[in-house]
């Protein structure tokens, strides 16, 4: 049964971690409840924008989500977010806050890495000049591969021994010791498939199981990185750097920053800007809904529409959390209650629920999800009426949006 994905963000002190996390969890938020049943102390609700059913059918008037909002076709779908405690060299070791940053990495589904490209603060977040990102790429993995790698070295020949006797397959006997990371049968055999031939277990040497964990790094904590503070001086050399290095990694400029700074002056009204893009307004624009702003702020606009969205089309802000999405393979499911009309029962109010799932996941696994698993789905209907199967599978406009008939329960 599928769970609500969650996304740690990583990041050394001063990279710009804590200017990310609000910026994703800002809460024109507070609208509505959250869906989440309890959200821990260093977890956060951020809101992915997708592009919402409304926009398919014209009813973009009528959508008024249960969680999050729908702005323009432009839907926010709430998504748990966990701040990664203590990131420092040596965290395997217990260094800084390390036991607390690997217990709570080891229940991200995906990572999201803030780098700070411009190359002003050290391994520690201290202020330097010239610092090299590259190391905080390299020191992060290191970290998540030693702590593995040192748990599986301790109780290796205990593991051989148990493995040889029972006879298990090498994806069981790894499931077993991965599991205490949150991992899934399929990721251990996703890792080995990577690898292609592999001796039998018990001949594994140190380099063998140093490959093995990496490639299980690759299915349980994929990456996106964040290069923060894209607009400094120094940060096109260095983001360059980091793309040849890693050219397979998913990484997003951005300037985290700037986007808590642009919400701000659109909340108290000297702004109108659509998050995610280079537009913004101000009241020489629109004299006649805008506030005026002194020529301080006027002027710094001014830069970050040339340093920063011109430039780079947008923050980074809103794209980044998408690529974390993407990673995942995540995809908004709408159920609704009336296929027809695309509303949730009583009154007009359209897609009023929408559920981040796996791409490929079976439209009754998605019902059970939802519904619960002691329900008996009677029938599921897509656009049109039309019947699907439960195995149908659910993918971007295709099954994604259902209704659930549910079987009346038999009197006892």
């Amino acid at each position: 049964m599928p769970r609500d994905p969650l996304i740690g963000i990583v990041g050394k002190p001063s990279s710009g971690k804590s200017t990310l996390l609000n910026s994703l969890t800002d809460a024109n938020a507070a609208v509505g409840a959250f869906p989440f049943c309890t959200i821990e102390p260093n977890q956060a609700t951020g809101y992915l924008e997708v592009e919402c059913a409304c926009s398919r059918f014209g009813k973009e008037s009528l959508c008024k989500p249960n969680y999050g909002w729908c702005e323009n076709g432009k839907r926010h779908v709430p998504i748990m977010l966990l701040d990664v405690a203590g990131l420092v060299p040596g965290a395997h070791s217990g260094r800084g806050l390390g036991n607390k940053f690997l217990d709570d990495l080891r229940h991200a589904d995906a990572l999201i890495h803030v780098v700070d490209v411009s190359g002003t603060t050290d391994a520690e977040g201290k202020n330097t000049r010239g610092y090299d990102p590259l190391n905080d790429i390299e020191w992060l993995q290191d970290e998540i591969r030693l702590w593995i790698e040192g748990n599986l070295k301790k109780r290796w020949g205990s593991i051989v021994r148990r493995h040889t006797a029972t006879k298990s397959s090498v994806v069981d006997t790894l499931q077993t010791q991965f599991g205490g990371y949150s991992s899934q049968t399929w990721m251990v055999q996703k890792a080995l498939d990577r690898l292609g031939n592999i001796p039998p277990l018990e001949k594994w040497d140190d380099d063998m199981i140093t490959q093995v964990v990496k490639a299980f790094m690759m299915e349980k904590f994929p990456t996106v990185l964040a290069l923060n503070k894209m607009d400094h001086a120094d940060a096109d050399k260095n983001v360059s750097k980091i793309m040849l290095k890693y050219p397979n990694v998913k990484s997003v400029s951005t300037s985290a920053l700037t986007e808590i700074f642009l919400r701000k002056l659109k909340k108290q009204g000297f702004v109108r800007y659509e998050e995610g893009t280079e537009f913004i307004d101000t009241c020489e624009d629109d004299p006649e809904n805008l506030k005026p702003l002194d020529e301080k702020v006027l002027s710094r606009i001014e830069d970050i529409r040339d340093l920063v969205l011109y430039r780079f089309g947008s923050t980074g802000v809103v794209q980044v959390l998408q690529a974390a999405a993407e990673i995942l393979q995540l995809v908004p499911v709408y159920t609704v209650k009336n296929i027809q009309s695309f509303t949730g029962g009583n009154g007009t109010n359209v897609f009023r629920d929408c559920f981040l799932v796996k791409r490929g996941t079976p439209a009754g696994t998605v019902a059970r999800y939802i519904l619960g698993t002691e329900v008996t789905i009677a029938m599921i209907e897509t656009v049109g009426g039309v019947r699907v199967s439960e195995d149908a599978l659910v993918d971007v406009k295709q099954n994604d949006i259902l209704c659930f008939k549910i079987a009346p329960r038999a009197k006892t």
